[in-house]
């Protein structure tokens, strides 16, 4: 059962633990686009699979029934219908039909795919749903119901939040996260790929851990002309993507993509007051509810300050696509022949290198604990900023419960990483600056995260106290 499935070890122990439920259960699978939630449920649960729907985007309410009879007539021949029926609450009871036919008490999944292409303007779709389950599934301890949707948002407010008909009937949740390094590699050797990690950082920083870009890579190919040919080749997977990625997930995407846009032109992250300026979207509710759900969608993260001051909080842009689409594919004439060979010599390259290898560590705080021999220790991941006179910026401190303070440095090269006079003048100042305007009692560690290390030099000695390479993010 689900053999084919890399990594999600988590979520297997979730879905595992499903099927030896003595109870009805509700499942609900969210994610962005494209990070294989309909691969993890339909492959996990083929087995036992009952019934199976997927909700056809911008579908007419009557387009959506006829798919969901056509699935019925499927799935329960004896019983076949030609007829689509007049509402959903007629097509629920059909579903009740074929599935009180069923012999035996194997658990039976009924998995309704992309759940909010359902629920079409007055279709009484939702309505029609938690009927189903308050009257009928949650009864049935056989029975285990299994929505998805990549409208992360809608999920969760109109099914997990729900304060009608569904409300508190989730009784699982699983928000499916794109692969690490170690699962992205695990992936790639799945299909007989072997790059690098140099390589495979390289081809994180661009496409992430999404399933269904990885799975464009082609063996026998140089990283690069893969990055080529998925995101500049007329027919790559990536050179369309972008509209689509964010029409499909948020109603009047246009302004998420203002946000994106905003986080995209400033590497060192913008406080909440910063972004409403730059993307000139009104304060209050609407700018709260885009951030929450780009947050939650995972296309971008909150960095609470050291200082604890909310208003000081950062959002960085952690969606690699949508960090490399503004900086080299935006505005910029696609399918023309050898386009990332010739941007990998332009100063927006080193400074694109810079960020996105930032937040790969970021979002690899949990190896660069392991690394560090700190597992174990409570820790909290927070960044720092001093706006005063000679400013400076920390991204990623790590605060720990045994009065020590891990303060990191990222750097991507192509060979180790040499620390000079000027920039130990910086590093001193920076080191100088957090102890005296944070006022910490705490031991300060120099933490340097690199592709390749440190050269040993004085400064070497004299500033860094521990080094991590960048194999340990694989761990």
């Amino acid at each position: 059962m689900g053999k084919n499935i890399i990594g999600r070890e988590a979520e297997i122990v979730i879905l595992e633990a499903l099927l030896h439920s003595k109870e009805a259960e509700l499942l609900a699978v969210y994610g962005r686009r494209r990070v294989g939630k309909t691969f993890l449920i339909k492959n996990y649960f083929q087995q036992h699979m009952a019934f199976s729907c997927t909700g056809q985007l911008k579908g007419k309410k009557e387009e959506q029934l006829w798919n969901f009879t056509r699935q019925l007539n499927a799935y329960f021949p004896r019983q076949a219908r030609l007829s689509a029926p007049e509402n959903w609450q007629q097509a629920f009871y059909r579903l009740a039909d074929g599935l009180s036919a069923l012999k035996g008490n194997k658990k039976k999944v009924i998995f309704l795919d992309e759940l909010p292409w359902f629920d079409s303007p007055k279709s009484g779709f939702l309505s029609a749903f938690g009927y189903f389950w308050n009257t009928y599934a949650s009864a049935r301890p056989d029975i285990i119901v299994a929505i998805c949707g990549s409208a992360t948002s809608w999920i969760i407010e109109k099914v997990i939040n729900d304060r009608g008909g569904l409300h508190n009937r989730v009784t699982k949740r699983i928000r499916l996260q794109p692969f690490n390094l170690q699962e992205t590699q695990q992936f790639l050797l799945h299909k007989n790929i072997c790059p690098g990690y140099y390589d495979l950082l390289q081809l994180y920083m661009v496409v992430g851990g999404i399933p269904a870009y990885l799975n464009e890579v082609q063996r026998g190919k140089s990283i690069a002309q893969n990055i080529e040919a998925i995101c500049f080749s007329k027919d790559g997977i990536l050179a369309g993507e972008f509209n689509n990625l964010y029409n499909a997930l948020f109603n009047n995407a246009g302004n998420h993509i203002q946000v994106i846009k905003a986080l995209a032109k400033k590497t060192m992250g913008l406080t909440r007051e910063d972004i409403r300026i730059i993307s000139k979207l009104p304060s209050g509710g609407t700018l709260t509810k885009i951030l929450n759900e780009l947050d939650e969608s995972g296309f971008i993260q909150k960095i609470y300050p050291f200082d604890k001051k909310e208003k000081e909080s950062l959002y960085r842009l952690t969606d690699e696509f949508s960090l490399f689409y503004f900086k080299f594919m935006h505005n910029r004439k696609l399918h023309e022949k050898d386009q990332w060979i010739t941007q990998q010599a332009s100063p927006a390259y080193k400074s694109w290198c810079s960020y996105a290898f930032e937040n790969i560590c970021i979002k690899h705080t949990e190896q660069i604990k392991r690394a560090l021999q700190i597992g174990g220790v409570h820790t909290s991941s927070t960044s720092w900023v001093y706006r005063g006179e000679n400013g400076a910026q920390i991204d990623l401190l790590i605060d720990r419960a045994d009065h020590c303070i891990n303060i990191c440095e990222a750097k991507f090269g192509s060979s180790p990483f040499v620390i000079d006079k000027k920039y130990a003048a910086v590093l001193n100042s920076k080191l100088m600056a957090f102890r005296m305007q944070t006022r910490t009692k705490k031991n300060l560690f120099l933490t340097f995260i690199s592709t390749y290390g440190i050269t040993d030099n004085l400064y070497r000695q004299q500033l860094v106290d521990s080094e991590i390479k960048m194999e340990a993010l694989f761990v």
